[in-house]
């Protein structure tokens, strides 16, 4: 049996499949217009599958497994990506954007080592963002402002949703609470971090989780993070608080990216000098790459969000353990 699936007592989808197709369009329109226009961005193509050993693909936690395979005509292998977090800086640099712009994306990947569950998939699926910024930026107080935005983008999707289809009465506040996770720990000292996700989010709706990555006075992460693309101190995860699974939901993880300082610091901290052979590793250290805020808003998260469902099955076409359909299947509950 699927190990971490949750069956809402008494859930009903509020529309019907043929509803949901068009909600989940109308949600995906309205959201990145509004995401585009708030924090300046320009809609660009990017890839699907990137050379392996470029260093350009996401190493998440550095343990998951890529999706690789040869190429007729190319010697080496290419390997599906797991985000675009580093892409999307080059590709920064390589068009000439200046502090201020930034680009999104649709970005769409497969981690075959993710567990299912109601908010997780092998497919991901986000809107993939990346932004130009100067070094006077790199504060909290810019981190900060640009979460709001992220928010306020979230929010007026929300409105415009619950409008179009009333039936959907959930309330999502645009106030959000920030804390560290640090002070995260030291406030739950006995709970797990995700146990602490949701106590914060239950109590404020909306929050900011800051300074992901490195250890905390335990001794313990509160999450993994790569040590090559965000500044563990300027980084963080927005979640809201979904009504329908009783639980905080992360629909975005962003931060002001690494410097030269934080790299060298940080792939220190994880034994990953290593990644300095890298092309992309080398431009940062010599500056040649911008400095850059960035983040990735999951499209089924905010649509399963926005939608009040209780599986993201329901928003998206993936592949499911057997026993997740047939238990789905018998509480009413339809995956594409």
């Amino acid at each position: 049996m699927s190990r971490s699936l949750y069956i809402p007592e008494g859930y009903k989808s509020s529309l019907t499949l043929r509803e949901t197709q068009h909600a989940i369009k109308y949600i995906k329109d309205v959201f990145q217009q509004a995401l585009s226009i708030v924090l300046t961005l320009d809609r660009v193509s990017a890839p699907l599958i990137v050379k392996q050993g470029s260093g350009i693909n996401d190493d998440l936690n550095g343990v998951e497994r890529k999706v690789d395979f040869d190429i007729k005509e190319i010697d080496g292998k290419a390997e599906v990506v797991q985000s675009l977090a580093k892409w999307k800086r080059m590709a920064l640099y390589r068009y000439g954007y200046e502090p201020g712009e930034g680009i999104y994306t649709d970005m769409n990947a497969i981690r075959r080592d993710d567990d299912t569950d109601n908010v997780h998939s092998i497919f991901v699926d986000q809107w993939d963002w990346e932004k130009v910024i100067t070094r006077d930026k790199r504060t909290i107080e810019y981190l900060k402002d640009t979460v709001k935005n992220v928010v306020k983008a979230v929010v007026y999707t929300k409105r415009k949703v619950s409008h179009r289809y009333p039936v959907l009465a959930d309330k999502i506040t645009d106030e959000v609470f920030f804390i560290t996770t640090q002070e995260l720990e030291d406030m739950y000292p006995d709970k797990t971090s995700k146990e602490r996700e949701d106590l914060i989010t239950k109590e404020h709706g909306t929050v900011f989780i800051m300074q992901i990555g490195g250890k905390l006075a335990s001794g313990e992460k509160h999450d993994g993070r790569a040590p090559d693309y965000d500044d563990w101190a300027l980084n963080g995860d927005i979640f809201f608080w979904d009504t329908v699974l009783g639980r905080a939901l992360e629909v975005s993880s962003m931060g002001i990216r690494v410097d030269e300082t934080s790299l060298k610091k940080q792939l220190a901290e994880c034994g990953a000098e290593d990644r300095m052979q890298y092309k992309y590793h080398q431009m940062i250290a010599d500056g040649t790459l911008p400095l850059t805020i960035g983040g990735g808003i999951g499209q089924s998260r905010l649509c399963m969000l926005l939608l009040e469902k209780a599986h993201i099955g329901e928003v998206q076409s993936s592949v499911w353990p057997e026993d997740m359909v047939e238990k789905c299947a018998e509480a009413g509950i339809t995956l594409l």
